[in-house]
């Protein structure tokens, strides 16, 4: 909005205040100005990367980075590939160690057919002449079974007859970790490592067995 001449005023020093002032206030709009523009360059900046981000070439090559560093191939010409040549040696072969004796072992004998034991060059019959050995590990899963506790019970014959007295004797019960429970001492071994030590949860140990 422009300002009427007849309303400026005709004292100098006033005149001077008034450009100042008008000075001042056009250098803060500049500033302004200025930091506006900066920060819409910036947000323009960072509108360009994301879109190259999500839209643009994942790769990163040039087209001409092939070339970048072929000063060897420069220097020395074509690469040309060394003649082969074979050798020959030899070597032990790798020999499996045998499992531990102390394991558990279950004997399989494999034979041949019955029709297959005859010589296929003069017709006579094969005999034994060795045998091949070899060791597979078999995993056995845990077992569940319950134990079936029968105590046989006593009395007198002859106490029943006079019926004065009956005698009765029964074997003890068997100890148990937890009183009149039916966890024997293997079961809550394997249930307290596999919670404390496994980290397996009651109810998945539920599903397990």
């Amino acid at each position: 909005m422009k300002t009427p001449v007849n309303t400026l005023p005709t004292d100098v020093e006033r005149l001077q205040e008034l450009v100042l002032k008008l000075q001042s206030q056009v250098s803060t709009k500049q500033n302004k100005l200025d930091t506006l523009q900066s920060k819409y360059q910036y947000l323009l900046e960072q509108f360009r990367l994301a879109q190259h981000q999500q839209f643009g070439r994942s790769s990163e090559t040039h087209a001409t980075q092939d070339d970048l560093f072929n000063e060897a191939e420069a220097l020395f010409g074509d690469f040309v590939e060394p003649e082969k040549e074979s050798i020959s040696y030899t070597r032990n072969k790798p020999k499996r160690k045998p499992l531990p004796k102390d394991l558990p072992r279950e004997v399989i004998i494999h034979d041949i057919n019955e029709a297959d034991k005859v010589c296929g060059c003069c017709g006579n019959d094969l005999h034994q002449m060795g045998e091949d050995k070899s060791e597979q590990l078999k995993f056995v899963p845990a077992q569940i079974k319950v134990i079936e506790h029968i105590r046989l019970k006593y009395s007198c014959r002859t106490c029943e007859q006079s019926a004065t007295k009956t005698t009765l004797k029964i074997a003890p019960v068997p100890t148990s970790p937890i009183p009149k429970s039916i966890a024997t001492p293997s079961l809550l071994s394997q249930i307290i490592t596999s919670k404390y030590q496994f980290s397996l949860p009651l109810y998945r140990q539920e599903d397990v067995f």
